[in-house]
């Protein structure tokens, strides 16, 4: 077993999951290290993604929390034998961690979904339109932390997954930079909208009846339902939520979102509309 320094929110992820069938299966940490043979810290290593763990020990794992789903152990395995170090990796060190996990989580996501409020979402967004949005940020960035950004985020829009975004009018409106910024966005979500694997929706300002408008997020689709993430920008840093309950509120939130807003078609129409009053 190979102790980790800095597990990456997939390994995290792993952990969690690990500890959740030993909960639900009624047993103790010290319990589960009897049955595996192993010390109780060595248990405490794994559910604190501290610590590797091999395909045989999830495997031996899941038999004594008497977990029958195999497609979702078999998942697991394949989170904790995989050994991929994907572009992100160079910028390890250079950007914030957070930004390494979202691009990892994605690498290996089925669907990609968003829902906008105050801004174009990033995988969407041009080059002048995400520099304006960095600029902006609070503590300012040096020119190198701004460049690294930029370029993450270009990387990161190289996806070929199914991507659905639902964008309010607010974030097509506001201005993060100048008239010219703004209007070639506009510009590159028509183009982009019209991708076989990117679907953009709409909520016009003149929509009665809807109260859904204030919850901005990323939902990344994992190797099975159970094992979704939901993506929160907050002031104190990004959060990766991942707990049953939640998924389901996220995933009800995302429905009633997408149902509220225009059709795809009416939405690529509304975003021109939007570009020529620039």
């Amino acid at each position: 077993m190979v102790k980790k320094r800095e597990p990456t929110a997939r390994q995290v992820r792993l952990a969690t999951e690990l500890r959740r069938l030993r909960e639900a299966a009624g047993l103790s940490s010290r319990q589960a290290a009897a049955l595996l043979g192993v010390s109780p810290a060595q248990i405490t290593h794994i559910e604190s993604a501290l610590a590797g763990v091999s395909e045989q020990r999830v495997r031996r794992l899941a038999s004594h929390y008497a977990c029958t789903d195999e497609d979702f152990v078999d998942a697991l395995v394949t989170i904790a034998t995989d050994r991929t170090r994907g572009w992100w990796e160079e910028y390890r060190g250079l950007l914030p961690t957070p930004f390494l996990d979202l691009s990892e989580l994605e690498y290996h996501a089925r669907f990609l979904r968003h829902v906008a409020i105050l801004y174009v979402p990033g995988l969407l967004q041009t080059e002048d339109y995400s520099r304006a949005v960095f600029s902006a940020r609070l503590p300012e960035l040096t020119d190198e932390e701004l460049e690294l950004r930029i370029q993450h985020r270009k990387q990161r829009q190289q996806f070929t997954i199914p991507y659905e975004a639902v964008i309010h009018e607010a974030a097509l409106r506001i201005r993060v930079g100048d008239r010219a910024t703004s209007r070639a966005q506009l510009m590159r979500l028509v183009e982009l909208s019209a991708a076989d694997h990117i679907t953009v929706r709409v909520i016009p300002f003149d929509l009665d009846g809807f109260a859904g408008a204030s919850s901005t997020m990323s939902y990344v689709g994992g190797p099975l339902p159970r094992l979704d993430t939901v993506v929160r920008d907050a002031l104190h840093g990004t959060a990766f939520i991942d707990s049953e309950a939640q998924l389901n509120t996220y995933r009800t939130s995302f429905r009633k979102v997408v149902a509220a807003s225009l059709d795809p078609g009416q939405s690529r129409e509304f975003i021109h509309g939007l570009a020529k009053e620039l």
